[in-house]
């Protein structure tokens, strides 16, 4: 059996950053996995059965050594979003139809490791995703409200209809619920800021400020379950609580296969599949880079591939790696995908023996759980860098986020993937084509416009700034013969090539016809700087035996200093 690259290599020395960076992690994962089951509309159970085997089975196919594998706020808050437009409500029906969205968003990862398709990551730009983040972190933390202050609000409303019906209602909000919820957030607030600075001032070793900083999920848990189950709240006051866990370690069980629930969840599944791999793949680069190490896209679409079944098969939904846990992992002194299987081990004991004590746990604490996690996840720094950059791909950032708050997360997606391959032919269909000259005696060539150069009236040098397809030829086209209608004196066009990667079919058409025109205008083509793997395509076409092999050049300068010396 191949064991895993890290497993060969692994040192001892490692071993203590592991163990801490597994139980803080734990400690994180707990309270926040039953949180964003109750966000994906799941059974407590469902969302710590998705933290066990996937996360041993992501450790021993994946490529990152502290990515957090589990169950994360967008995956859950698609997986609900998908579970509801089923309109089923029976509680077995809903855990089914989640175990087979994981299980097909596990297939879908797998055909596109089998098809290498670790690069489709490219076709989602960073405005895109930003926006895409921002608006669905907005969208989880307004669908949690209503757990906070205790209102009764009907789900899948827009995000302005749900902010119409909180502020319309919230005076018939349930106080004591409201107690707990506000006081649950302002507990995690203290953890994060008040408390850790305090530590920092009084030089707590940096270890220890990350342990009790990241505990407050743990600690915002413990002390809620204690408050209700001393005060009776759930009985006297009718607070919402987890109620009662199946103790013991997840089955492995084999999804039903129904056709028709198929057929409905895979246009769901895949966009869960690309988003899950889109969320793990940037996180683990971020985290990666820091380290030297590197990431394999296809290893991870078979690591993500390999979590999303096993969770399948042991009665969980769709996982991926968590941006908060993946931090909390790098921070705390993970060193290996070790600290992942202490994380999971640590969830398996705690479903062996520990569920009773969840019983209590009020669903208004961990909602201030995902609130507390989502919000730094809008990003408006973003939008701000972006605009004073490029108001064009701000803009895409905001259709994206206005799609996804408004209609919702798959039309949010699409919409940005769509004008994003939109923008990129819009530009590159009009690419920078510059008249250079020569900058004074040397043998470099810079454009005439933010240059002073010397040129030559009857040799007119053209550099073109992007590949050659089919959308950019006829503008090509129009550009050289429009600068050759302009300048009468010219003889020769040297058309610069050290920009162009690839000339398609199209292109090469196009360069025939503009061929063919300067030859009717006693015009003579030259191409230099032409790059090796676009002159091994060019070497047996019809198109360079007419220009001939002693009008092609190594360099701009060889190519004019040559035709001059002709005349």
């Amino acid at each position: 059996m191949l064991l895993p690259s890290w497993i060969k290599t692994y040192q001892t020395a490692q071993l203590k950053g592991d163990l801490i960076a597994g139980v803080i992690v734990a400690i994180v994962l707990i309270p926040q996995s039953m949180a964003y089951g109750l966000l994906a509309g799941l059974p407590a159970e469902v969302a710590l059965y998705s933290s066990v085997l996937p996360i041993i089975l992501y450790a021993a196919f994946g490529s990152s050594r502290t990515l957090a594998i589990g169950p994360v706020g967008i995956m859950s808050l698609m997986t609900g979003a998908t579970i509801a437009e089923l309109g089923i409500s029976n509680i077995d029906e809903v855990i089914n139809a989640a175990n087979t969205l994981a299980l097909l968003t596990g297939i879908i990862l797998l055909l596109m490791r089998a098809a290498r398709l670790g690069s489709i990551i490219n076709f989602l730009s960073h405005p895109v995703v930003s926006g895409f983040i921002s608006a669905s972190a907005i969208i989880i933390a307004l669908s949690q409200v209503k757990h906070i202050v205790g209102l009764n609000i009907t789900e899948g409303l827009a995000p302005y209809q749900a902010i119409t019906h909180i502020v319309t209602q919230l005076p018939q909000g349930h106080l004591v619920t409201s107690i707990l919820g506000v006081c649950s957030l302002m507990l995690l607030w203290w953890f994060k800021g008040p408390l850790a600075n305090l530590l920092k001032k009084r030089a707590f070793n940096p270890n220890s400020i990350k342990f009790i900083s990241n505990s407050g999920p743990l600690i915002v848990a413990v002390t809620g379950t204690l408050v209700v189950y001393y005060f009776h709240l759930n009985t006297r006051f009718e607070v919402s609580v987890v109620g009662y866990i199946p103790p013991g370690l997840p089955h492995i069980i084999l999804p039903n296969y129904d056709e028709q629930l198929f057929k409905q969840l895979l246009p769901s599944a895949l966009l869960i599949a690309l988003i899950g791999y889109l969320e793990s793949v940037s996180i683990a680069k971020s985290m990666a880079g820091q380290k030297r190490q590197k990431i394999d896209a296809n290893k991870e679409l078979l690591g993500l591939s390999a979590a999303n079944v096993s969770s399948a098969l042991s009665g969980g939904y769709p996982v991926a790696g968590g941006f908060g846990r993946s931090m909390v992992n790098f921070t705390a002194g993970a060193n290996s995908p070790l600290a992942s299987i202490i994380t999971a081990c640590l969830v398996g004991l705690t479903l062996s023996v520990l569920t009773p004590l969840f019983f209590f746990l009020p669903k208004a604490a961990l909602s201030a759980v995902i609130i507390f996690a989502v919000l730094p996840l809008i990003d408006t720094h973003t939008l701000k860098h972006t605009w004073r950059y490029d108001r064009t791909e701000a803009t895409l950032m905001l259709i994206t986020f206005l799609t996804v708050l408004f209609i919702n997360v798959e039309s949010g997606i699409l919409a940005g993937i769509i004008i994003s391959i939109g923008l990129y032919l819009h530009r590159s269909s009009q690419p920078h084509i510059a008249v250079v000259g020569q900058v004074g005696n040397s043998e470099h060539y810079r454009n005439i416009k933010r240059y002073k150069v010397k040129t030559d009236k009857e040799i007119l040098a053209i550099r073109v700034d992007e590949n050659l397809y089919f959308a950019n030829t006829n503008y090509l086209e129009d550009n050289i013969m429009g600068l050759v209608a302009d300048n009468q004196s010219i003889n020769h066009i040297v058309l610069i090539c050290q920009s162009i990667s690839f000339i398609d079919t199209s292109a090469l058409q196009s360069l025939s016809d503009i061929l063919y025109r300067l030859e009717k205008a006693n015009i003579q083509l030259h191409l230099a700087e032409i790059k090796g793997p676009v002159m091994d395509k060019l070497k047996d076409t019809e198109f360079l035996k007419k220009i001939g092999t002693e009008n092609i050049f190594l360099s701009t300068h060889q190519a004019i200093t040559t035709l001059q010396a002709r005349r």
